[in-house]
């Protein structure tokens, strides 16, 4: 018996989840009542409130869904990868077309700062993004391919900039072209704190 209960439980969060996430993506979080919410998952207003205790737990259960999802392609991206430069560009590649899918901006990038709070919603972030930017400057410090800076420095100053420019791809009209250049500013800036791998690291 306690297996099905289990069973259906996790059914009905899976539910308000799922709900969830296409509710705020096509109208925002503000915009969608906690009513709406369970009248569309086809559940009760107590569901709501046992699983998540009501719209805003919700809300940063899905938020850190998509941040789990977005960490997960990333590192599948970049396992394969050897060489810390191409495994660096890979990452940003792959965060950079999560950065784009509208999900991810409209909810992570677009909603998050304002229905977390700005120090959450930091905080959420860096939990998943901020130690996959910390483990590829690790790998290249490791390699001896990264100028002799403090490795945690060089991740916050990537984190920041990352972060900047998801920021930029989720306001503009045209993401697809904020994705390009941003795209094509990291590997500049990569470039200039990551050596060759016959040059001296100093």
């Amino acid at each position: 018996m306690e297996p099905l209960r289990e069973k259906y439980a996790e059914n009905t969060r899976r539910t308000l989840l799922d709900t969830g996430l296409r509710l705020f993506t096509e109208r925002g979080y503000a915009a969608v009542s906690a009513e709406e919410l369970v009248r569309t998952a086809g559940l009760t207003r107590g569901a709501l409130y046992h699983h998540f205790n009501g719209k805003p737990g919700l809300f940063e259960a899905v938020f850190e869904e998509l941040e789990r999802q977005a960490t997960e392609r990333i590192r599948a991206a970049i396992t394969p990868v050897p060489d810390p430069r191409e495994r660096a560009h890979r990452g940003v590649d792959a965060f950079l077309d999560v950065c784009a899918e509208d999900a991810y901006r409209n909810i992570v990038l677009q909603q998050g700062p304002i229905a977390l709070g700005w120090q959450r919603w930091r905080e959420l972030d860096q939990l998943h993004l901020g130690g996959l930017v910390l483990d590829l400057v690790n790998a290249a410090l490791d390699a001896g391919r990264l100028r002799p800076h403090p490795a945690n420095l060089v991740a916050r100053a990537f984190y920041g900039a990352l972060t900047e420019l998801s920021i930029t791809i989720a306001e503009t009209d045209e993401p697809e072209q904020a994705r390009t250049q941003a795209a094509n500013l990291v590997r500049d800036l990569i470039g200039g704190v990551v050596t060759d791998a016959d040059a001296p690291s100093a």
